[in-house]
Formats: C-alpha cells, sequence, structure tokens
C-alpha cells in the first residue's frame, strides 16, 4: 500500500481523502492556498504545505508548485480528487514521470475521454449507445447549421473539451443555433482553451444517470451500480441518489454493462463514471461523457455498495486486490446526497462570507462531508459548494424521512446557502414520486 499521499485539492474532498487516508495509515498531505489556511482540512493532514495565492491558477492549478510540495515532503503518490487537475493528462503524465504514483486513470484514458467528440465516437465503436450527433467538431457556424438540420430540432451545442455541465446551450431553431455556437465556442476557447463545439440532439424531458465504474489492477473492468443525476440547475447537479427510481433491474442490466464496455474500450483504471442520459418513455439511454476521476457524489455509491471508493482507488494504485468481491457486487438499500452550496436558494447565485453558524446534523443513517465549519470564510475563488448531506436508509421512503429531519437540523449561518431549497424538495411530489426529470429545478422556480 502507498505509504504517504499529497492530496492535491481543497475543502470538503481533501478533508475526505485525507480521512481515508489516515484511516489506512497513510501519511496525509495537503496543499492549499493562502485563502484557505484555516480550513479543516489543513488541520487534519499529518503536514500541509501553502502553495500559493487564492488564485486557483497560482495554487490549484500550478503543477509545478504541487509537483515541488511533493518532493519536498516526500510524497509517494498523488490523489487529484475532482476539478482542478484531476482530469489534466498533461499533470498526470508529469506525475507519474517524476516518480510519483498517480491515483487515477492514465494519461492516455483520460485524453481519449477527455474530449467529447473523441469519446463518442470510440463509445460507438465499443457499441455503447450514442445520441444522434456530430462525428467530428462543427468546422464553424454554417457546418453547425447543416448539422443541426439533419439531426433535428432541438439540439444540444457542446464544447468538445468541455464538463461539469459547462460550455453547453440549447438551440431549439436555427436562429437560437447561430447565438448559441458563438457563446459556446467563445466560452470553451476562454475556459478550456479549445473552442471545438459538437452537435448533439437534445431531450427536453430526459433524465440524467450514471454508473459507477472500477477498473481493478487486474485489469478487470466492474460496475458498482447507478447514480440518478436529474436534480440541476444549469446542467450542475443538486442532489444524486442510489439506485434510480427511474431504473429497473432489466435496464440497469443493460446501463452497467455498458459502461464496462466503456471502460473496458479505454483500458480504464482506477474510479471513473460514465454518464448517460436516460429516455423515461422509452428507457433508451445514450453516452453523455466519462469524467475520469472520482465524482462529487461518490458517497451514496459507497452506502449502498459498502465500499469505501477512495480506499480502492489507492489499492488499484498501489496493485492490490480490491476489498471487495468483483463477481458478488450487489446494491442494499437507498442513498440520497445533497449539495449544500454557498448560494441563493431562490436563483442560485454564489454567496461567500464568514460562518458565523454552522451546526451539522446527526443521527442513524445520516453523513456529511464537510470543507468548512464555524469561522470559516468562504471565499469568491473556488467552487461554492459548503459540504455534502448524504443520508441513507434501507429504503427510499426512509431515506426521504430521514432527509427532511436532517434538513431541518442543519444550521448555516452567514454565507447564503440552500439548505431551504433541499427543505421545499422534500416536500415536492414530483419528488416524492421518484418521476421527476432534469426540468425539476425550473418547473419548482
Amino acid at each position: 500500500m502507498i505509504e504517504s499521499l499529497l492530496v492535491a485539492n481543497r475543502g470538503e474532498i481533501a478533508r475526505r481523502i485525507i480521512r481515508t487516508a489516515k484511516r489506512l495509515g497513510i501519511r496525509a498531505i495537503a496543499v492549499y492556498s493562502e485563502a484557505d489556511a484555516d480550513l479543516p482540512f489543513v488541520a487534519e493532514a499529518d503536514e500541509a504545505v501553502l502553495i500559493g495565492p487564492p488564485n486557483p491558477a497560482q495554487s490549484y492549478r500550478n503543477a509545478e508548485a504541487i509537483l515541488a510540495a511533493a518532493k519536498s515532503t516526500g510524497a509517494q503518490a498523488i490523489h487529484p480528487g475532482y476539478g482542478f487537475l484531476s482530469e489534466n493528462a498533461e499533470f498526470a503524465r508529469t506525475v507519474e514521470s517524476s516518480g510519483l504514483i498517480w491515483v487515477g486513470p492514465d494519461a492516455d484514458a483520460i485524453t481519449a475521454m477527455g474530449d467529447k467528440i473523441n469519446a463518442r465516437n470510440l463509445m460507438a465503436a465499443a457499441g455503447v449507445p450514442v445520441a444522434p450527433g456530430t462525428t467530428n467538431p462543427a468546422a464553424d457556424l454554417d457546418a453547425a447549421v447543416t448539422a443541426a438540420a439533419e439531426i433535428g430540432y432541438p439540439v444540444m451545442v457542446k464544447a468538445a473539451a468541455g464538463g461539469g455541465g459547462m460550455g453547453m446551450g440549447v438551440a431549439v431553431d436555427e436562429a437560437a443555433l447561430r447565438t448559441e455556437y458563438d457563446k459556446v465556442r467563445a466560452f470553451a476557447e476562454r475556459m478550456f482553451g479549445d473552442g471545438s463545439v459538437l452537435i448533439e440532439r437534445y431531450f427536453p424531458r430526459v433524465r440524467h444517470v450514471e454508473v459507477q465504474i472500477l477498473g481493478l489492477a487486474d485489469g478487470r473492468v466492474v460496475a458498482l451500480g447507478e447514480r440518478e443525476c436529474s436534480v440541476q440547475r444549469r446542467n450542475q447537479k443538486l442532489v444524486e441518489e442510489s439506485p434510480s427510481p427511474a431504473v429497473s433491474p432489466e435496464l440497469r442490466s443493460r446501463l452497467l454493462a455498458a459502461a464496462v464496455r466503456a471502460g473496458e474500450a479505454v483500458s480504464y483504471r482506477n474510479a471513473g463514471t460514465v454518464e448517460c442520459l436516460l429516455d423515461p418513455e422509452t428507457n433508451e439511454f445514450f453516452f453523455l461523457e466519462m469524467n475520469t476521476r472520482l465524482q462529487v457524489e461518490h458517497p451514496v455509491t459507497e452506502y449502498v455498495y459498502g465500499v469505501d471508493l477512495v480506499e480502492e482507488q489507492l489499492r488499484v494504485a498501489s496493485g492490490l486486490a480490491p476489498t471487495f468481491d468483483p463477481d458478488a457486487l450487489a446494491p442494499s438499500g437507498h442513498a440520497i446526497e445533497l449539495r449544500i452550496n454557498a448560494e441563493d436558494p431562490k436563483r442560485f447565485l454564489p454567496g461567500p462570507g464568514v460562518v458565523r453558524t454552522w451546526v451539522e446534523p446527526t443521527g442513524e443513517g445520516v453523513r456529511v462531508d464537510s470543507g468548512y465549519t464555524e469561522g470559516n470564510t468562504v471565499t469568491p475563488f473556488y467552487d461554492s459548494l459548503l459540504a455534502k448531506l448524504i443520508i441513507g436508509g434501507a429504503t427510499r421512503d426512509e431515506v426521504l424521512e430521514r432527509a427532511r429531519a436532517a434538513v431541518a437540523a442543519f444550521q448555516i449561518e452567514g454565507p447564503k446557502n440552500n439548505v431551504p431549497f433541499f427543505a421545499e424538495l422534500l416536500t415536492n411530489e414530483e419528488f416524492l414520486s421518484g418521476a421527476y426529470d432534469t426540468g425539476i429545478v425550473s418547473r419548482m422556480r
């Protein structure tokens, strides 16, 4: 097993990785920016290194500073968490060429799945269903218009190099496409350094379902069930649950088999997620993208499958067998995750500030993965995620009941937060029925 681990991230995910590392007797090393010096993850690490000012480009995305920290502390491995450098193939390659262990898929897999068009084509070749769309980037606006006419409106305009719900727009006709194409292309160039755009069929009523995969050290790829991620704002997730209330045993079998084929197509190792769109009327699903890293919502899978996915990541990176029997994977119970963000609960606009009160809920089946505590300052430099409230139980109804009590008990004062939104959602008939789709938040607003 790895003996020392540098966590190249911050907040709740850094804290969560450090927790598992310390449980396994691994020396946990944190890196932090000047803005994060007082956050819990820094204090909880065995060692912590200041790597730069608040701007992520000068700290958490500063590969040189992170590698220097690894060298100075004698770290054996680097875990990137999610976001920042986690899906940066060049960084992964540099980590390994520096003689360190990269806790994640290899650079070739990151590269193969990082370009959405390349990923779509790879998946189609592997027999994974893909939505109607372009097989090459739309070279210019005229090419986009031609492609959309062939696919049929409405269409999704997507940054080929994007991710996390960013760099996407919907066009219902040619006029809208002309606007969205320019907007997405400019955004993609600015954010990802790559203005390539793809055009796909857009499904107005659709569910977002994803499959957790794990590429084992022996070369096998296994699937640890699916997660429902359809409660979203601005194409970004707010709630995840497992199992999905929309997925029957027959559909689950098809979904998981397709996700395993997706991983095998790129000789995948370590944790990853195959994201799909599900048409609730036909039960057809289509490959959306593959996230070559640990997902924010991994705790719901941990509850339902009884595994610690960070431990499994570390075991794969160490060349060790998993803690579970790959041939006997089966879900048990139900779990829901609520993303507690520093944003107002109506328009979901960021609301940083000093945390004056922070009281986490407790109780049977309740887990809180938090990045902050009382007295900390939520700054505008990073993602608005404050904590993840995870609730597990034997049935979905039991989980919903526990979730309502946990949300009522979660007290946060200072920064704006979306806890009141979850109180509303957990009494919403559409959500309670399980028959919801990605439009549920807009219908609530």
